[in-house]
Parts: structure tokens; sequence; C-alpha cells
């Protein structure tokens, strides 16, 4: 460091400097941040400004390279044209000051031509394609050597394992992009775990990140990744487009899925603009994003204006402003689920974040709580995560008397031994003996998806259950409307109608009973899949696992628990007394995949059903043969529209496939 610097500044640098390489390693290679992107770029920004002013640049400077290392385990790729990060704007003032820098560098009058798109939150990936197959895929790691992933890309069906379109032997393309989890996948994903009681996930782009990282590419397939490409890096034999518009279309017409939400801007006040209406349309997009960038059209004028170490002078990342509040911590309680997890629950000081007033948050399981180093009394970051679930994203000041979070030797609910499942997962294993699963497992039972029975409500059912009137599912079918009627709040009208309501449930569906049994990892989907391949309720329950594993999507894990569930004896006495309580269902059509009305379609779902949850549409859909996608691209055959229909429609449009509004679907349904 040059002697005139004042001692201060130089020890302020090079504490920056620590800081930022410790969550430099926290976020890109352990994909555990410790801070908002927020207070990353604060700290970059602060050290970029004190190198500048005083003379400090280093070559080893955190300024001067992106990222961190790959973990060791995995084979280390060197990327050919570095994977470099961009330079971010957080007002428009930084955005126009970045066209003024441009516009001079290339010694341009005028405005200058944009591509425009949304800036996924997700994980960037490089792939390569020798001859038009693919060959590679690797992680971006800290921007200049990567983690081979090969094996996991193979498993996410938005990337073509060969490209599609004109003849491309002799060429080696690299293609960019970003892998992510969409919001309706994530919410999936979670609303799965948290019926079977498994670990919940923290937030997309961490679960995107570990998924890609899977030595075992089988816990890769089972996630809903997607991802979106932008670019190209090494192209050999190849005749390039003169344009990064162009290149999109390229990318399209060989089977790579990009965003439709891009669009060209002249000029800054058009790229202004365009981020303005991106950030109002931000909520009902189905994939999270936290910004935009923008990058110059001419392919040419990008190569003329070259990069730095650590970015590309022709592009720009303009940040949206982070949901975050800051809360207390006021207590941490722990819940059981209806499998016996036992969750922490963080009770907040109410905090208004993302549109929503959130008053507690899941912390999923203790590893999550030393991540955090979080304690009773502590001040924390709350984050909307995928503008809907509520998560904590680190502790910002000690309380002055801080309660250290420990997990309860005892079960909460039932006073049973609580016990370590696995590596992180604690459980209650007294099943129906502890009145919080006891309780679970009757809400489940009663759900709509399931026996769909209305007016049994939470607190109801926490009173049957306390009571000892209701000890399992089947005790439901004999409940009188007098026994109810003396319950709080359930006049005689209420309970009459509660107990019309289960008399009714008695007559129901083969799947909808599936889903009511809570057998884990058996949904909507899978439940259809079951029904429709096995007809009834016996042959499934005679089927052995490699029978089970001939159903469409249901794989090794899934065929296990099946089994495990109907080989249990108290599972097959409660199926027992629910038949003898009169709960019965006609018998499914069977026969093979590809005899059903739909088999080779695929549809995708967008906006809201009136008559229909998005589930139980899926379910009729798969039932009837079809596959049902999250994306629409060219393989779509048909777009269901409801209310508020956003990209996918406008996709759908532009790629003129096959539409239906609500009523269509109804009578598309009711024809097949």
């Amino acid at each position: 460091m040059p002697d005139d610097a004042p001692a201060s500044v130089r020890r302020e640098v090079d504490s920056l400097r620590e800081q930022i390489e410790f969550h430099n390693r926290q976020y890109h290679t352990l994909d555990r941040p410790r801070i908002t992107d927020a207070e990353f770029d604060a700290l970059l920004a602060k050290l970029e400004e004190l190198e500048t002013r005083y003379g400090l640049q280093s070559p080893d400077s955190p300024t001067q390279r992106v990222g961190s290392e790959p973990l060791p385990g995995f084979v280390e790729v060197r990327h050919e044209i570095p994977m470099l990060s961009l330079e971010k704007a957080f007002s428009e003032e930084e955005f126009v000051q970045f066209e003024t820098r441009t516009l001079k560098r290339a010694g341009i009058e005028g405005a200058i031509e944009y591509c425009c798109e949304p800036k996924v939150d997700g994980v960037a990936v490089s792939l390569v394609y020798r001859d038009g197959v693919l060959e590679r895929g690797a992680t971006r790691g800290d921007g200049v050597n990567g983690e081979d992933i090969t094996h996991n890309v193979r498993t996410i069906h938005d990337i073509p394992l060969r490209l599609e379109g004109s003849d491309l032997t002799g060429t080696r393309i690299e293609i960019r992009g970003e892998v992510f989890l969409g919001k309706q996948g994530f919410a999936a994903l979670n609303e799965r775990a948290r019926e079977e009681e498994d670990r919940t996930y923290v937030n997309p782009r961490n679960t995107a990140a570990g998924a890609i990282r899977q030595l075992d590419s089988r816990n890769t397939a089972r996630l809903p990744l997607q991802m979106y490409c932008y670019s190209l890096g090494v192209a050999e034999g190849l005749d390039l487009p003169e344009t990064l518009f162009e290149t999109f279309d390229l990318l399209d017409q060989w089977g790579l899925k990009t965003n439709a939400d891009r669009q060209l801007c002249t000029g800054a006040d058009a790229c202004l603009e365009y981020c303005r209406r991106l950030l109002e349309k931000r909520p009902d997009l189905d994939y999270e994003i936290d910004g935009a960038v923008i990058k110059i059209n001419r392919l040419d004028l990008q190569r003329e204006l070259g990069q730095t170490a650590r970015s590309p002078r022709w592009a720009i990342a303009w940040k949206f402003p982070a949901e975050e509040k800051s809360a207390k911590v006021l207590a941490v309680d722990f819940q059981v689920g209806r499998m016996g997890t036992i969750t922490p629950v963080a009770r907040l000081e109410p905090v208004f974040v993302g549109g929503v007033t959130v008053s507690n948050t899941s912390l999923h399981n203790m590893d999550e709580i030393e991540r955090l180093g979080l304690c009773v009394g502590d001040t924390v970051i709350v984050r909307r995560a995928g503008d809907v679930i509520p998560q904590i994203v680190q502790v910002i000041e000690q309380g002055d008397e801080r309660g250290e979070v420990e997990m309860p030797k005892a079960c909460p609910a039932c006073n049973s031994p609580v016990e370590l499942d696995g590596d992180i997962q604690y459980r209650c294993n007294a099943g129906l003996i502890c009145p919080a699963q006891r309780r679970q497992s009757v809400g489940h039972f009663a759900s709509r998806t399931a026996m769909d029975i209305e007016g049994l409500g939470e607190k109801l059912i926490e009173q049957l259950v306390d009571s000892g009137t209701v000890k399992n599912v089947a005790d439901l079918y004999r409940l009188s409307a007098e026994e109810l009627a003396a319950f709080e709040r359930m006049g005689p009208k209420s309970a009459e109608n509660l107990v019309s309501a289960i008399e009714k449930s008695r007559n129901t569906s083969l799947p909808r009973f599936l889903i009511a049994l809570g057998i884990r990892e058996v949904g909507d989907a899978t439940a259809a899949a079951l029904a429709a391949h096995f007809g009834d309720l016996e042959p499934l329950m005679n089927a052995d696992a490699e029978a089970l594993q001939e159903v469409p999507d249901v794989g090794e894990v899934v065929a296990r628990h099946i089994r495990e569930f109907f080989d249990n004896s108290e599972n097959l006495e409660l199926i027992t007394a629910l038949r003898e309580a009169g709960v019965n269902w006609p018998a499914e059509e069977t026969g093979t995949r590809d005899s059903l009305p739909l088999a080779g379609q695929t549809f995708v779902l967008t906006g809201t059903l009136e008559r229909l949850t998005r589930n139980e549409a899926k379910a009729k859909l798969v039932a009837l043969g079809a596959k049902v996608a999250g994306s629409v691209s060219a393989r779509t055959s048909c777009v269901v529209a409801g209310e508020s229909a956003g990209s996918k429609l406008t996709k759908a449009e532009e790629l003129e496939i096959r539409i239906l509004n609500e009523q269509e679907f109804m009578d598309f349904l009711e024809r097949s």
C-alpha cells in the first residue's frame, strides 16, 4: 500500500477485504450467505471507493475477481472465457452515469440500443455442446474455475441433450444461463415436504444452488429445476449473429429456453421505463428476480468495449430494492407435524414486509438456527422470500439478554422422547398417541384435496382430539349432530351441516382416498397415477416395489414409502375401519399410459381457476395421461388460462399454442 495512505484507511481496507472474502465464500462456495445482497454490495462499493481514492488497488483484492473457489469433491473446470459478474446500478443516476461512460468510451453520439431482461435470482451455469450434443455442464465458481456438474444438468428438462435445428457437426458451442427454481415449483416442493414431515427448503435460490451441486444426480432430478439461457461463450465452427437479440432467437431455434420478458430499448429513458414496469410486474412472475440486466445489443460493440477484471463494460445490473425489514425475536416455539417432525418457529415483533404483516416464521431445523447464530432477544432481518414465505436472513444485533435455543428433549405435545432422525431432523415417534400428530392427521384427512369435509376446521379438530372424541380419522364417521353441538362455537345448525359434509365424504374417489391416507410423497398427481394404473385399492395394496415403479413418476423412494405404509398393521386396521364406516369409491378405468386420452400431451396451467384448485386441475389432467409442466415452450400442447394469467399466456400466444379458458377447459375434461 502507498505510504501516504493514512494508517486508519489501510486498516479499514484490510478489514473490508477480509469481510468480503469471507462473505464471498459463504455465498458462492458454501451456498450459506450470512448477509443480504444489499449489504454485500455496500461493502464492495466502500472498498472500491477507498482503493480508488487512495490508490490502494491490489491484484489480490476482491474487487479484482469474482466469487470463490470450488469445493473439493468435484472435478474442476476452467472457463475459456471468464464468467464475470456485472456492474450494479442502484439508482437512475448511476445507470445514466453508466450510459454516459459507455457512449464516451465507444465514441458514439446519440442513443445505444440495449437488450433488457429480468435478472433471475438463480445460479449461473455454463453448457458446452460438441457437434450439437451436450458434452459438459459447469458452475460459474469463481468466474475462472468452476465445477463439473454434467451429471446434474442432464436431469434438467429445460436443457436439451442434443440441440435442435440445423446440422451442427464440427461445432463447439458454449451456452450460458441461469438455473433456478420457480415460485410455483418451490411452493409445491415445500408443501410436499410439510405433508411428508420432511425438511422444508429455505428459499428458491439456495435450493437450486444445492441441487446442482449434488454428487448423486437422483437428488437433483427430484427438483423441478429450470434454466433460462442468455448468451454464448465459446462458439467454434459457427457463424455468430450480429446482435444479442438475434442470439436469443438462435437459442430458441436450438430448443433452449429463454426469457420471454426481454425487450429491446433505445437509450437510457427506455431502459429505465422497462425497469419500472418490471418492478411492478415482479409479484406476478413465477420466478424470483432481484433486478434487471441491461446489455448493449450489438455484439461487435460489446467486443470493442471489452471488460475489466471483474465485469464487462457493455452491461449493467439494475438492482431492485430488497423487501426486507428488521424485527426482534420474542421467542422460539416448537411445532409437531403430522409425522412427528419437530420444527422450530420464531415468534417476532410484528413487522410489515413484502405487503404483509409477519409475526412468525419457520426456522426449519436446528442447523439453520446454528448457521444464523440466532438467540431469543436478537434483532434479525426478515425477508419475504418468494414474495410468499417469510424468512430470517441474518442476525444484525444481539440482544442484551440472549436466550439460547435448544431442541426440547421431550415432545412439547405429548412429552414423549424426542429423537434425532438422520442428520438434522428431530422427531417424536409417538405416532397417533401424540395429540399434535393426531390433530394434523385429522386435518390432512379432511382437507380439500383429500376427503374435502367442509366445516371441519382447526379449532374444532383440536377440541375433538383433545377431548378424546376422535382418536383416529375413522372416528369422524361415528360423530352425531348432538355430540358436535356440545362443542364450543358449534350450534345445532353448524353441527348438522358438518354431519352432512362427513356423510357426503363417504362417497369419494380412489385418488382422494389415497391422498387422505397420508402416504409419504403421494400427492395429487401421484395418487391419480396410482389410481389410473391399478384401478382399485386392493391391487395397489398387494403390489410389490417393482410393480409400483411401473407407474409414471413413482421411483424407488416413493415405492418404498407406499410399501412401508401398507405393510404397517395399524394402517391396515385404519383402512378396514374406514371401509366399514362406509367410505367407498368407484373403480378407476385402468390401462397403459399410452392408451389414456391425453397421453403424450403437455399442459401448462396459469392464472386462477374458480371451480378447481390448481392441484385438482393437475390431478385430472395426469389421470387422463397428460404431463403438466411449469413453463410454456414449443413442446407445450395446450395452456389453460384462468383469471390474472400472466407471462405464460403471453408466450403461448406468441408461440400460437392452443389456449383454453376455464369453461372451455371444463368442457374439454368432460369430453375427455
